[in-house]
């Protein structure tokens, strides 16, 4: 996809009504949809969680809330078999295991990390770094992260990069083209639930 397609695109995104659950979804979580990510946070108005559960029903990706206000609602969105591999593996186990996190396994993780994450938001505790794992991001970064406080990243992208910039910038690359192909699916009269179903069980590669 070239530079005039990526202007076209961009003119597409302008016109959309960022308002419109859909829209919301493929604007935010277009790597995901497509195969590149296992997990996307997804920050909607609370009223919208129905339509959430309805458009998302055995569609291959799951929604857990982790923090509702009286306006918002905070979710993740992910691929359980993906998500689930990532945080049995090794390195990975530790480094929960580091934060206090025992059993392992998602199913343990997640409630847990709920918990903290609200802690978070009211105040009450500090920021839980290990959001970064159960978004999928490279261990390594989520460690370079914790060692330099957020501070002198290789490149900021998606997320603070600490190690291979090179290939992590490639990686972001191939998420704003999937975003760009299915914001141009939409704008052909594509449903999202018809896009979603188009790349359930596929890995993608732009």
């Amino acid at each position: 996809m070239g530079k005039k397609m990526s202007g076209e695109v961009r003119e597409m995104i302008c016109r959309m009504d960022t308002g419109k659950i859909e829209n919301q979804i493929v604007l935010q979580c277009a790597p995901l949809i497509v195969g590149l990510r296992m997990s996307s946070l997804f920050i909607i108005r609370r009223e919208n969680l129905k339509r959430i559960h309805s458009l998302l029903w055995e569609s291959g990706i799951c929604y857990y809330v982790l923090y509702l206000t009286e306006a918002r609602a905070v979710i993740l969105l992910y691929r359980s078999h993906r998500l689930s591999d990532y945080l049995d593996r090794e390195e990975v186990r530790e480094f929960f295991a580091k934060m206090d996190y025992a059993p392992a396994g998602m199913k343990n993780i997640l409630p847990v990390f709920r918990s903290r994450y609200r802690a978070y938001c009211k105040g009450d505790r500090e920021f839980p770094h290990e959001l970064g794992l159960i978004l999928g991001y490279p261990i390594e970064d989520v460690r370079g992260f914790i060692l330099h406080k957020g501070k002198d990243p290789l490149y900021a992208g998606y997320w603070k990069v600490y190690s291979d910039a090179a290939g992590k910038c490639e990686l972001f690359r191939m998420f704003e083209l999937a975003r760009e192909m299915l914001v141009e699916l939409l704008e052909n009269g594509a449903g999202i639930r018809d896009i979603i179903e188009e790349y359930q069980g596929n890995e993608w590669v732009g």
